[in-house]
């Protein structure tokens, strides 16, 4: 069409050509060879490969990008394609036009893609052809997952450790890292005798988990580094890396006693108090007042000290007799737990039932949830002898005769009642001793006890006793979490290469 200047067209007509080859009819175009000939002379994709091969890691699912990248990709995703582009050689002397993927049996190991190019060939003529590279998808071992199987080679570790007589508060961290997925780039994890050694490849991988644990428990770490090699020729230096990490042996359900100074800024509460929950400080009571605090890691580091009373040490008392105390008898406090409930309470040891007729009295945060008849937690002072030189400076008219501590429900009942269940990291359950098993189960109390302890931890249903029915609805005040708290536990989904062997959380 040609434009006039009257504002109209008018038709241009070419004459029709004989090409130089097949004689056949043509618009006349700078080689005056029809496609066929064209293409039967020129193959402009002659230096692209039409076959190639893909290398996939089966273990962590992911593609080989050359030089040595290894990264993730989907099926029929743009960075497979990506992949695929980058395999052949050849490409960068044609335009890329348009590139996809030819669907395939997912099962058959092998990837099609079609691709659309154009060059300029004889005489300027732009020539644009299609073809099909297929990929043949080749099971390769990362390095990666190399150095996991191997399970021996690291460059930085990171040991944490806790200078207790239990296991509990590694069963958070546990939970706190699967969560998060802090171990993704670990080589290997070791339960040691007083905590965990996490292994890893670089030295960043650790330095990002011990920031991980410094912002979710109260800690402090070292560094040391250990030469291995040294190369004199380019003077490059080949070290290990340790990360000694400390967390506070302070622990949930602990009695303690507060250096002076410390109590006098944490709101001049009562030196001797006990812990509630340790998360990213450390949360105490006291149960004469109520009055709650929080140590931070900073001010506990600046003048640490260990706990007076620990769980284990902890006597079982019956309750004799309670009284609630009015909130107009409450001494008067700027901070105090409205999740508690001040009472005088009576109590006898279990052991003196039908030996003898003492008894003792206290104060206690445990009055709302503590009635005649039920048995709880506490430390008896008046046959202690304890050897702690914050205690050993308050005054006798301070210090009660027992502190109460927790309610005892029935472990056996609470077990078979149990709804839920925690992930493990690989093999945990394997390693578990009578005594490590045991602190599991308190622990396990300890998150039903506790709705703060459990908000960054992932609770899942546990379907085998889902939809089994108790034989009675009296539940006697057991502390439960509800099906609204927990995650459905796992789907299976297909992995990079169309099989079914992924599991994925929800």
């Amino acid at each position: 069409m040609e434009y006039l200047n009257d504002g109209g067209f008018r038709e241009t007509h070419y004459s029709l050509i004989a090409c130089c080859r097949c004689g056949l009819q043509i618009e006349p175009n700078p080689t005056n060879m029809c496609v066929d000939c064209l293409r039967s002379d020129v193959d402009i994709t002659e230096d692209i490969p039409k076959t190639s091969a893909l290398s996939f890691c089966r273990s962590c699912e992911r593609y080989l990008q050359p030089p040595n990248q290894w990264i993730k990709a989907e099926l029929e995703s743009r960075e497979l394609l990506a992949v695929c582009l980058k395999k052949l050689k050849g490409l960068s002397k044609v335009k890329l036009v348009d590139a996809g993927f030819v669907w395939t049996e997912p099962h058959s190991m092998r990837v099609k893609v079609k691709l659309t190019v154009q060059k300029e060939v004889m005489n300027g003529a732009l020539l644009q052809q299609v073809f099909i590279v297929e990929y043949v998808v080749q099971s390769h071992m990362c390095d990666d997952c190399h150095r996991v199987e191997a399970k021996d080679f690291w460059r930085a570790v990171v040991q944490v450790r806790q200078k207790i007589d239990h296991k509990k508060t590694f069963f958070y961290l546990e939970q706190l890292i699967l969560k998060h997925k802090a171990h993704r780039n670990t080589v290997n994890i070791k339960p040691m005798a007083d905590g965990l050694d996490f292994f890893f490849t670089k030295q960043d991988d650790a330095k990002k988990l011990v920031d991980f644990l410094s912002a979710f428990v109260p800690s402090r770490h070292i560094t040391g580094k250990e030469l291995v090699s040294h190369d004199i020729r380019n003077n490059k230096f080949t070290y290990k890396y340790t990360f000694s990490v400390e967390i506070v042996p302070i622990c949930k359900d602990n009695i303690i006693c507060l250096p002076q100074k410390t109590a006098q800024q944490m709101g001049s509460i009562n030196p001797l108090c006990i812990v509630l929950r340790v998360t990213q400080n450390i949360h105490v009571i006291d149960p004469n007042t109520l009055q709650v605090a929080e140590l931070s890691s900073a001010n506990y580091w600046r003048d640490p000290f260990t706990a007076l009373v620990s769980v284990k040490q902890l006597t079982e008392f019956m309750v004799m007799e309670i009284d609630l105390v009015p909130d107009k008898e409450r001494p008067f406090r700027p901070r105090v737990s409205n999740k508690h409930a001040l009472a005088d309470v009576y109590v006898a040891r279990t052991s003196d039932l039908g030996v003898n007729e003492i008894q003792f009295h206290c104060r206690t945060h445990l009055g709302h949830i503590l009635k005649v008849g039920d048995t709880v937690l506490g430390f008896d002072f008046t046959n202690a002898n304890l050897n702690h030189q914050h205690f050993e400076k308050m005054k006798s008219d301070k210090v009660p005769d027992v502190m109460l501590i927790k309610k005892v429900f029935d472990n056996a009942r609470r077990m078979r009642r149990r709804k839920w269940k925690l992930h493990r990291f690989e093999g945990a359950d394997e390693l578990d001793t009578e005594s490590v098993t045991r602190d599991y189960n308190d622990f396990l109390n300890d998150l039903e006890e506790d709705q703060g302890l459990r908000e960054n931890i992932n609770i899942y249903k546990d379907a085998s006793k889902i939809t089994v029915e108790l034989e009675d609805t009296d539940d006697e005040g057991i502390p439960q979490i509800s099906l609204q708290e927990m995650l459905e536990d796992l789907h299976i989904t297909e992995d990079a290469t169309g099989g079914e062997g992924a599991a994925m959380m929800e």
